[in-house]
């Protein structure tokens, strides 16, 4: 029947800082309740980049079905909008197969992808104009310059940017450019993702969480990192590339290059990995409807259960 409105597809997202726990809250809710996971993470996107971006290891994916691995070689570049074109289709096909689509990752835009329908406003991009700012970028103090020029004409979307996320800062100075209208203000798209979420964050006490960043960090090294690094460099992929802009590996990559110290590596990739968490922390806590569980209370995990198993109950009254 024409016009007839569909009921939204439920679906569960695991949100938080890294090293809170989300991935293994997510296994825990999948296995529980007959559902499968969708990565939300913007490195997992890509192949040959396991140990610096946490994937899942082969033995979680054969327990619990996962989609959204491995699906960019590590040259590539890949957007937002590609993602949740990729995503929209993949909950929909869990949901077809009748199991709950389980949603987790630690990439904010990846969330308002699908929460808000945005593709990054839906504005087409102009090739002249992102051109004319990647050029820019390339420029000496040319990223802090185009940073600074975001910062000043919107100063919301600067807050949840860090100047060297080229890519995005000079896609919202296009957007800003070519419209007059930041991103978040871009009327939605007609498509809109028709989801209802019911969305859980995970947190830890800030020397808890930071703890265990240390001990991720030097788990990452004694699992192999530096030789993940070196072989992907080794089989061409640009220390300039998208991918490579990833925390673990932007720091690793001059070690094999030019020499640099590994232990001044090491260091950085704990202090950004600190810093990243905390606007993830910031990022996940002005996104309403969050219930956020104390990963530090054994009993967080049953209330998670509990919340996830109502939200699942009900929507397949």
């Amino acid at each position: 029947m024409t016009g007839e409105t569909k009921s939204p597809i439920p679906a569960l997202g695991v949100v938080g800082p890294t090293a809170s726990g989300k991935s293994a809250l997510a296994m825990m809710l999948a296995q529980s309740l007959g559902g499968e996971i969708l990565n939300m993470d913007s490195m997992q996107v890509y192949r040959r980049m396991d140990i610096g971006t946490a994937k899942p290891s082969r033995t979680d994916q054969a327990l619990v079905r996962h989609h959204l691995l491995d699906i960019v070689e590590p040259y590539d570049n890949f957007s937002v909008a590609q993602y949740a074109r990729l995503a929209e289709q993949a909950v929909q096909d869990v949901y077809a197969r009748g199991a709950l689509p389980v949603l987790t990752g630690g990439t904010g835009f990846y969330l308002r992808a699908l929460t808000d329908g945005l593709r990054l406003g839906g504005v087409p991009s102009d090739a002249a104009v992102r051109e004319r700012l990647k050029s820019e970028a390339a420029q000496a103090g040319g990223k802090r310059a185009l940073f600074e020029r975001l910062r000043k004409a919107y100063p919301a979307a600067a807050a949840k940017l860090h100047e060297n996320d080229v890519l995005r800062v000079t896609r919202a100075l296009e957007v800003l450019e070519l419209t007059g209208k930041p991103i978040s203000q871009q009327e939605r798209p007609a498509d809109a993702a028709p989801f209802r979420f019911c969305l859980l964050g995970t947190t830890l006490e800030r020397e808890t969480l930071y703890r265990r960043i240390e001990a991720r960090v030097d788990g990452m090294l004694e699992q192999g990192l530096p030789d993940e690094v070196s072989a992907l460099l080794a089989s061409g992929v640009s220390p300039q590339a998208q991918a490579m802009q990833g925390i673990g590996y932007k720091e690793l990559a001059p070690v094999m290059l030019c020499n640099a110290p590994l232990w001044e590596a090491v260091e950085l990739m704990k202090r950004n990995t600190r810093r990243y968490a905390k606007r993830q922390g910031t990022w996940f806590r002005a996104v309403p409807g969050v219930v956020w569980l104390d990963m530090c209370r054994p009993e967080s995990m049953m209330e998670a259960l509990r919340i996830a198993g109502a939200f699942w109950k009900e929507a397949k009254a």
